[in-house]
């Protein structure tokens, strides 16, 4: 191994941290300008800087910029390259900051831009989700807990119910915005600057709330990084789950949905399958998201104040995140918009055969006076022998029921999957009426 891998190869971070030239430059010439008008550099020079940096900004756009990986990191190239456009005025650039509040200003830059991107991403899913449910107010689909037929519901309020999951990941991106919105530049390396800075003119052209109050915190802090890798693994868990029950809901077993073409593959050797390889794929990409909030927790957890290079480790995490989260929100998005569902096969699943109704049964006589208890035993023994005898409910007589209780009158026969979805209107509650305002209340949150 040479010297040369083992020292510069090693700690180089160019060739991720270029990522960031926007957030960079726009840092650099915010500073200059203010530099410019603190007379801290002449205002000429400040607008040579400027110039310069805009000049940069457009080769890197264009593909051209002479990237030079001898030159370590993102703001040695652009301040090299600074020097061969405008001469030894660009080395009044770095005046009165640090690389590590410079790099601290970048990162709170990209998480505002990147929080942004994926609330965006995940109203565009919400608005998928909300167009399925408009279509299924009153299909009845199964319930399920323990993956066991529970109660039946319809379909629009199961597909509703990731909607308030995704609106739960919208609050915490925007907590994560709101926290990273603060600016850093000004702290220098640790300790603050002697020049008589403007923070507070440099925060509001780049659009920040305001300015950190502690130098030392300013140039270690990475909580916001934290904040949206959080943000990012809770996001993808929900998306996990609603890929797990689309694999499972496409399966023969289920037979509730069909994806989109473009949502599954064959496989190599038997012609006959689509595997929903898309679902499979968000759900195991959550792993890699997970990972990688806990290795920032890793990095941090032991470092002491002030700036550490350890502090680097958090640009690739974080990217491969945002790349992770904001591709896999499209590709759901994409797949929810594309499934159809098959309505006859999800209503004879929350038939269950009859037995769905048993809570109904057990409410039909609390409501006549019996204890929810006893009411639960005896439309257990109800179940037990509708089982032993091959029948479903629908199919017993009244003299039947009564066996089991006297409370039992002629409109049990009545009860089915409609009227039991129907008589769940408590707000929050899968009967239609009750899904129908909760599809207007999301429609609204959409602006639709």
């Amino acid at each position: 191994m040479t010297e040369e891998y083992t020292s510069l190869s090693y700690t180089a971070s160019i060739h991720y941290d270029r990522r960031l030239y926007k957030e960079d430059i726009a840092g650099s010439i915010a500073h200059a300008r203010m530099l410019g008008d603190r007379g801290v550099i002449s205002s000429e020079e400040a607008k040579t800087i400027i110039t310069g940096l805009e000049i940069i900004r457009s080769e890197i756009a264009e593909e051209i910029f002479p990237w030079n990986q001898d030159l370590e990191d993102l703001h040695m190239n652009i301040e090299s390259r600074l020097h061969e456009l405008i001469g030894e005025t660009a080395g009044k650039l770095h005046t009165a900051r640090s690389r590590n509040d410079q790099i601290a200003t970048d990162m709170r830059l990209y998480v505002r831009g990147v929080a942004d991107e994926a609330a965006v991403q995940i109203r565009i899913l919400q608005r998928a989700l909300v167009f399925q449910a408009e279509q299924h107010v009153h299909t009845a689909i199964p319930g399920y807990t323990h993956l066991q037929r529970a109660q039946p519901i319809v379909l629009a309020h199961h597909l509703l119910a990731y909607f308030q999951m995704f609106e739960r990941d919208l609050e915490r991106f925007s907590q994560t915005r709101t926290r990273a919105n603060v600016l850093p530049l000004g702290s220098g390396a640790l300790a603050g600057s002697p020049y008589p800075l403007d923070r507070e003119s440099v925060a509001k052209e780049l659009e920040f709330d305001g300015i950190t109050k502690n130098s030392m915190d300013a140039v270690s802090d990475r909580d916001f990084v934290l904040d949206y890798l959080y943000a990012a693994s809770a996001c993808m868990a929900h998306l996990s789950r609603l890929g797990e029950e689309f694999v499972l809901w496409s399966s023969e077993e289920f037979g509730f949905l069909r994806l989109g073409e473009g949502d599954t593959t064959g496989s190599s050797i038997m012609p006959q399958k689509r595997n929903p390889d898309l679902a499979e794929l968000a759900r195991g990409r959550t792993g890699r998201v997970y990972g990688h909030l806990m290795g920032i927790l890793t990095v941090i957890k032991g470092l002491p104040l002030a700036y550490n290079r350890d502090l680097q480790e958090d640009k690739e995490a974080l990217f491969d995140t945002v790349d992770t989260l904001l591709s896999t929100l499209a590709a759901v998005a994409r797949m929810v918009d594309g499934a159809s569902f098959n309505v006859e096969r999800m209503h004879q699943a929350a038939d269950g055969g009859g037995y769905s109704l048993a809570t109904e049964l057990a409410d039909y006589l609390a409501r006549k006076g019996v204890p929810f208890r006893q009411a639960h035993g005896i439309v257990r023994n109800l179940t037990l022998y509708a089982a032993e005898a091959a029948k479903r409910f629908d199919e017993m007589t009244l003299e039947e029921y009564r066996r089991f209780s006297p409370h039992f009158d002629d409109d049990i026969l009545g009860i089915t999957v409609d009227s039991a979805l129907d008589a769940r209107r408590v707000p929050g509650g899968t009967a239609p009426s009750q899904v129908e305002a909760a599809l207007k209340r999301a429609k609204d949150q959409l602006g639709l």
